[in-house]
Order: C-alpha cells, then sequence, then structure tokens
C-alpha cells in the first residue's frame, strides 16, 4: 500500500518524468502535450537535457484557465513516528504548467489564470498539510484495527477515509487509473504533533492529530450550520495516542458547527449576530448524526454557546431538534461556558467535567497490546461545539482528553497508584502546550488567527496577558474575516473542488471571478475619507472666526458619521465576499422555505 517516498521528477519540453529514488520502478510519464499519464518500464528515455528535482510526492493535478498544472511537494519536515511509521509535513509545493506558453490566452483569460493561480498558492502555503508514504493518517487506530486483510492490501488513496483527503479532488487524474497507486499520496489538513515524555523514569510517545474534514470546509463566516447532505462546518475529528512498550492507546473526540441551517455574515460588526434560517431543520439534523453515530458510536453533544444574547436562539433551537429527533444514542449536554467562568474562573469548568464524567467513563478508549490483542474498544464520543467550534471547545476537549490520558497511563503502570498528571510538572507542560497549539492551528485554518484562552490552555490559569492577547486576536479576526476571507474560501473551494475552472472561461464563458463591485463599494469610502480629511483640516487650521470654524467642523464630523453609518448599514457590500461557489443554505429547494 506504501506510496513511493523520493522521487526524481524530470521536466523535459514535452513530458513529466516522474522516477522513483529506487530506479527499479516504472516511471510515471505525464505528457504535456496530449495529457495522457502512463506507466513505462525505465529503459534509460530520461533525456539528459531534462531539467531534475527532487520531490516527496505529487500533490496532485489542477486545471486552471491555461490548462493543467502539476503540483508537487519539493520539501517536507519530519513530525515523529506513529506505529513505526515516519509521518511528514509539508513545507513548500511547486506548480508546473503542461503548457510551456501562455500566448493562446487572450489578455482577459491572462488575468483570470494569474487570479486563480494566486488562489492555489495561497492554499498551498498552509501550515499545517501532512502525510506519510507508508501509513493511513485519514483513519484513528480503532478503525484502522476494524478493518480486513483485503482493506490493508489496498492502496492508500483507496483505504483512504475521504471525509480528510483534502487532495482527493486534485489527485483525481491519478487515482482514476488503478495502476498509479504508489504515486497517490493522500494529504490531510490539521494538526499533528508527537513528543516524547518521560514519567517515573519510562519513556513513551504522546501524539495529537486532528483531521479537518473536507465536506463544507470554509472559512468562519462564509460557512457555518449543516447543509442538506448532513455535513457540518468546520468538523474535525480529533484522536489523542499514547505509544508505550508496544501498547497502543487512542481516545478521539470531535467538534463540528452546529448542525442546524444557520448563518452568520461578515457586515463590518464586531460580531454580526446569527440568523436562523425559517425552516424545518430535522432532516439535514439527522443525517448528520445518522453518520456520527456509525463512525463513532452514542454521542454527547456538548454545547459551549451562551444562554443570553445573539447565542440563545441557538441553544434553544439545537435543545427543540434534539428532542424533536428522539435518538436514543444522543445526549444534549448545555454549558453557559461564559458565565461560569466569568471573573476568569475557569476553575468552574469542573461542574461540566463531573456532568461528564460517567459517560467519559463509559466510552472508554481503544487500548491495543504490543502482542495485538485489543483490551477496550471506545464506544461513543463527545461532540463539542461553541459558535465557531474553536476556543471554547478546545479548553473543554484539552480537559477531558487529560482524564482520559490520566487513565491510561495509569493502566500501563507509567503513572503509579495514586499519582496525578497534573503534578508531573514537565509532563503537564508539554501536554499544555500541544493542546494549546492544535487550538491554535485550527483556528488560523478557519478564523484566521491563533485561537483564544489559549493562556489558561498552557498554563491551567487565565491571566491578564492571555486576556490582552485574546483582544489583539480578536483585532486580527476582525480585519481578516471582514477583507480577507472572501479570497481565502475561493481558495478552500477551488482546491477541493467545489468550483470547476473552464479552459474557455473568460472568453465564452462568463467567469464568477468578473463579479462587478456595486457602485457603494467605491462611492462611500471616498466620501468617508474626503470628510475625514476635511475634519482634520477643519480641527489643526484654526481659522480667525471661531464660530465659522465650529461649523466646519460639526459639518464635516456629521458628514463623516452619516457617511460611517451607511457603510455600517450596507455593510456586507464592503466585506470581502467569496466568488466562486454560493452556500447551500441559500439553494434549499423551495419545500424547505
Amino acid at each position: 500500500m506504501a506510496v513511493h517516498e523520493v522521487l526524481r521528477l524530470h521536466i523535459t519540453s514535452e513530458k513529466f518524468i516522474i522516477e522513483p529514488r529506487s530506479q527499479d520502478g516504472e516511471l510515471l510519464i505525464i505528457d504535456r502535450v496530449t495529457q495522457e499519464i502512463t506507466l513505462q518500464a525505465n529503459e534509460g528515455q530520461i533525456p539528459a537535457s531534462a531539467i531534475t528535482k527532487q520531490i516527496y510526492g505529487i500533490m496532485g493535478i489542477i486545471r486552471l484557465v491555461a490548462g493543467p498544472y502539476l503540483i508537487v511537494i519539493t520539501k517536507r519536515e519530519k513530525v515523529g513516528e506513529v506505529m513505526g511509521h515516519t509521518i511528514w509535513r509539508v513545507t513548500d509545493t511547486e506548480m508546473h504548467s503542461y503548457k510551456r506558453t501562455t500566448t493562446h490566452l487572450t489578455e482577459s483569460q491572462n488575468s483570470l489564470n494569474r487570479v486563480y493561480l494566486s488562489l492555489v498558492e495561497m492554499m498551498l502555503k498552509t501550515e499545517s498539510f501532512y502525510f506519510s508514504p507508508t501509513f493511513d493518517l485519514t483513519h484513528t487506530l480503532q478503525r484502522l484495527h476494524n478493518t480486513s486483510p483485503d482493506f490493508n492490501s489496498l492502496a492508500l488513496h483507496e483505504r483512504a477515509d475521504q471525509r480528510f483527503v483534502w487532495n482527493g479532488h486534485v489527485l483525481k487524474e491519478l487515482t482514476q487509473q488503478a495502476e498509479l497507486g504508489q504515486y497517490c499520496l493522500p494529504v490531510v489538513l490539521g494538526f499533528i504533533e508527537i513528543s516524547s515524555c518521560q514519567i517515573n523514569g519510562k519513556s513513551f510517545d504522546y501524539i495529537l492529530i486532528s483531521r479537518r474534514c473536507v465536506f463544507r470546509a470554509g472559512t468562519r463566516f462564509n460557512v457555518r450550520g449543516v447543509d442538506l447532505e448532513g455535513q457540518v462546518a468546520n468538523f474535525v475529528e480529533t484522536e489523542q495516542i499514547v505509544q508505550y512498550d508496544g501498547h497502543r492507546c487512542s481516545f478521539v473526540q470531535t467538534r463540528g458547527s452546529i448542525p442546524l441551517f444557520w448563518s452568520q455574515c461578515a457586515n463590518l460588526k464586531r460580531l454580526p449576530g446569527p440568523t436562523i434560517l425559517n425552516t424545518s431543520h430535522i432532516e439535514a439534523f439527522q443525517k448528520h448524526f445518522d453518520d456520527q453515530i456509525y463512525n463513532y458510536g452514542y454521542q454527547v453533544l456538548v454545547n459551549l454557546v451562551n444562554h443570553k444574547g445573539s447565542e440563545h436562539q441557538m441553544e434553544k433551537m439545537f435543545a427543540q431538534t434534539v428532542d424533536l429527533a428522539q435518538n436514543k444514542n444522543i445526549k444534549y449536554e448545555s454549558f453557559d461556558f461564559h458565565k461560569e467562568v466569568k471573573g476568569m474562573r475557569f476553575d468552574r469548568l469542573s461542574i461540566l467535567i463531573d456532568r461528564l464524567e460517567n459517560d467519559r467513563k463509559r466510552f472508554g478508549y481503544f487500548h491495543q497490546t504490543r502482542e495485538g490483542t485489543v483490551l477496550m474498544k471506545q464506544c461513543g464520543v463527545f461532540r463539542t461545539n461553541c459558535m465557531d467550534c474553536l476556543d471554547r471547545t478546545n479548553v473543554l476537549q484539552s480537559m477531558l482528553a487529560l482524564a482520559t490520558l490520566e487513565e491510561q497511563l495509569l493502566r500501563l503502570d507509567v503513572l503509579n497508584s495514586g499519582q496525578r498528571l497534573a503534578d508531573q510538572k514537565q509532563f503537564d507542560t508539554i501536554f499544555r502546550n500541544l493542546w494549546a497549539d492544535n487550538a491554535d492551528a485550527i483556528s488560523k485554518q478557519y478564523a484566521g488567527t491563533g485561537a483564544l484562552k489559549t493562556d489558561f490552555t498552557r498554563t491551567g490559569k487565565r491571566t491578564i496577558k492571555g486576556a490582552l492577547m485574546d483582544g489583539w486576536n480578536s483585532a486580527v479576526r476582525y480585519v481578516k474575516n471582514n477583507f480577507q476571507d472572501g479570497s481565502r474560501q475561493d481558495a478552500i473551494d477551488l482546491f477541493l473542488g467545489n468550483h470547476i475552472v473552464e479552459e474557455t472561461e473568460g472568453l465564452s464563458v462568463r467567469s464568477p471571478l468578473a463579479t462587478q463591485r456595486d457602485w457603494k463599494f467605491y462611492a462611500i469610502p471616498v466620501i468617508c475619507l474626503i470628510a475625514m480629511a476635511m475634519l482634520i483640516i477643519s480641527l489643526l487650521m484654526p481659522g480667525e472666526d471661531q464660530r465659522e470654524q465650529l461649523m466646519y467642523v460639526l459639518f464635516w464630523g456629521s458628514a463623516l458619521a452619516i457617511s460611517m453609518a451607511v457603510m455600517m448599514l450596507f455593510g456586507t457590500t464592503f466585506v470581502d465576499q467569496p466568488r466562486l461557489t454560493q452556500d447551500k443554505l441559500w439553494n434549499l429547494p423551495h419545500d424547505f422555505a
């Protein structure tokens, strides 16, 4: 099932020739003219004039206005090992056009192609792509154990959980040919960290893996809630693994947007209010949990949103929908996070941990011995959410993970009876920083900045410095969510194949990138700038008549206030909106309305 780990890319004017480092494997040859992909025996057909680069895998092939582009991994960084298999992080990639020139394109098409290229490059610069040429990173240890010998013999891309393969779309041209399995490298997006730890003189590996789902993927205010297929925004599966003396223990949790039809569109306000669609939510809700129960078993839904203010309607509707579903495999736990920890009283989270303790013990965890015997399986998960499924969610998940980890290390005799992990200062620091790093990685991918409240995750205490850092991150989030996330959403949709580029785009097919801005987008900011400039001049250049000067100040101050109020009124006009796809929330069948 392994994929070739190190390859050489030979570029000629007519072909891309990809050669395994071992040199005894067949060559993958891509004809740049006919676009045909074949395997050929290595019989010395690589010309000396070819440009040769060492690569570490093929990310895939993407088609833009100028034609296909080959995407390859050129740099990698070792993360560590899981079950003896090396895990790598992608640190650099390259795109190579099949076409040797773009002279066949019009000026308009060239412009469109450059925009599409910048979107793909934006996606490829995401920091947290991971892969392994020999190990299936898309499955938990328990799912891997439950597989058959036939499944284990499949190529990596065939056995992968497609929910977590981020290059599935761009790999399609290769995966359509079964014989190319050794060149099809699945790549996941999320967070992976592997730390070597020691307690009581006993060494073990502590591993944290978060897998982001490709379905309903996107950015904070552009993708919320559930779609008609039951897929939710920002769904992440997080697995905690312990490796000790041949034993392996795994504990899995999930997070995901509230599974209702709702939106929260960026509109220049600091925090736009959520809107629940006036429609039936139950069918999509049930589809979502049918899938979750099939994959994970019993579900405890931990809802951390506020019970007052704009979030209250979300809590109320979520609870009502759970009651309506009458699903015996679902339990609902609502906890007003911000109210309970008000005044930096994060110690009060123990109230919720105590409420969840019986379920945590009942769920158990996956435990496999060095001989391969399974002593325990996990039979359910905590599905935690807040509004973004980032900050509050990660705090709770880390606390549940710590409680289970303590049980695992006691069972493995790493911890002695009566010892607490919280007293193991060196390991406690490693654990807390890993979970804080996990929070930052997932938050950057969804909201554009590191997570909030990570001072508590890192230190176990809420601090003034942490609160100030949260304020800074909130300000940066405001800028990115309003003025950059449309392009980030386009990059995700393009890479995942939610938008397919036609080579005739900009010629006989109108491009969605050609969307024209409303006149207010240009006029109102200009008026604001003029009013601001005149107000400053009126204040800094006093005239002989103070009453006249006051009139100028009042006039231009009023003009500035009115123009800014109009900007806020038409806020969605001025934010960076996605152009390539429309949210499925706004394409519901008529009988849903």
